[in-house]
């Protein structure tokens, strides 16, 4: 269970408040309109922002004050943060042994294994320039399955694909997160991405709402999601 417990987040006159209760292995989409603050939520669960107030904890255990590589959390951006001179084999090492050097024989087999996992078996010697945008989100999804973390935050990774190619991704993403046991968190500005989801925490109007069924929350927005949807 992660629980954000009265947080307040503070960034210059922006603040974001949240009380939530999420469920390990959940699927929750983070929708609202823009500038509302679903990348500052994120942030603090991963660690990157301090709240002003309140506290994040995981399984009973208040990781508040813990620094990023110390939480149970793996962090997917749009860009892929893949490193353009190293080839995939070494770009995915850097989730094993983030201070670099060679990885080990057991650590190139669980490269691999990741590889094969996410449809890119036998690529790990090419260069993200040599890969498609699909291969490149599916490298980058490879390298969040060798961080063995139970929470997933995804910060519209798959923004840049096309509807397909989209599709294919989330279904993926459900596929290997499942079998990790995986909490996922993914911030969309696409209804049909969040309908992918079973639940949607709202963020709008200086607050994350408590997650609720997706279906229901798209079929009867709240007036601030319906003008974000343009369905006033």
């Amino acid at each position: 269970m992660l629980e954000l417990k009265d947080l307040r987040i503070e960034a210059g006159d922006f603040a974001l408040e949240a009380d939530l209760d999420l469920a390990s292995g959940g699927r929750i989409a983070v929708i609202g309109p823009s500038g509302a603050g679903k990348s500052t939520l994120l942030d603090a669960i991963a660690g990157f922002r301090a709240p002003s107030r309140g506290q994040v904890i995981w399984n009973g255990r208040d990781i508040t004050d813990a620094p990023p590589a110390e939480r149970p959390v793996g962090v997917l951006f749009q860009d892929q943060n893949l490193f353009p001179h190293l080839d995939l084999d070494r770009n995915l090492a850097l989730a094993l042994r983030p201070s670099g050097g060679r990885p080990t024989k057991e650590e190139r087999a669980r490269i691999s294994d990741a590889l094969e996992r996410v449809g890119l078996a036998g690529l790990g010697a090419r260069k993200p320039g040599a890969l498609s945008g699909g291969q490149q989100s599916r490298a980058a999804l490879a390298r969040l399955l060798l961080q063995d973390r139970p929470v997933w935050l995804l910060d519209e990774p798959f923004a840049a694909l096309g509807p397909a190619l989209k599709r294919e991704m989330l279904a993926l993403l459900d596929e290997t997160a499942k079998a990790q046991g995986a909490l996922v968190l993914l911030v969309t500005h696409d209804p049909k991405d969040a309908r992918q989801m079973t639940e949607t925490v709202l963020v709008a109007d200086g607050r994350a709402e408590a997650p609720v069924e997706t279906e229901a929350l798209l079929a009867d927005p709240p007036p601030s999601l319906a003008a974000y949807l343009g369905q006033e």
